[in-house]
């Protein structure tokens, strides 16, 4: 079952004399983090309204709503925050990290069950998916060559294997 709620990012400091906050993001951009009017603590639980933000270097200065000193914004510091997943349209064929981790991956064609996806990389040119089958971890390029089709729904990942993926 997909969660409704996914991490963001992480407060780490406080920015200024406003009860601005540093955060840092745990998603593909600061830009990508800035661009929420509304954020969530507590798993979700807790809803708070973005006034504004921007990207500094590597990381977001947001200004939530009610936090307007310094000592306020300091009881925020190592809180995560929280998107809803029904605040964004992705691309077709694009996935949240979260809802591929745990996927079985099989053969598309005989059935083969190579692993589970443990983990996702971001090279630049392709992510690349980490499949573990025991003791073992195999690295597959998430091109579409080898990605067959990406089930989420029925927990499946099936691929093509290509000579010497899992050798």
């Amino acid at each position: 079952m997909t969660e409704q709620f996914l991490e963001i990012g992480k407060v780490v400091a406080v920015q200024g004399l406003k009860g601005e906050v540093r955060v840092e993001p745990w998603c593909d951009s600061v830009e990508f983090l800035c661009s929420f009017d509304e954020l969530y603590f507590n798993k979700g639980k807790t809803p708070v309204n973005v006034e504004k933000s921007r990207p500094h270097k590597n990381v977001a200065v947001m200004k939530l709503e009610g936090v307007d000193t310094p000592e306020k914004a300091e009881t925020l510091r190592g809180k995560i925050l929280y998107m809803n997943r029904d605040d964004v349209e992705l691309p077709a064929g694009t996935y949240f990290i979260r809802d591929l981790i745990g996927l079985s991956v099989e053969d598309a064609d005989s059935g083969e069950v190579y692993g589970v996806l443990s983990e996702v990389t971001s090279t630049g040119a392709n992510d690349v998916y980490h499949i573990k089958s025991g003791d073992n971890v195999y690295l597959i390029p998430a091109i579409p060559d080898v990605i067959e089709k990406t089930d989420i729904e029925g927990g499946k990942l099936l691929i093509h294997k290509m000579e010497g993926l899992f050798e």
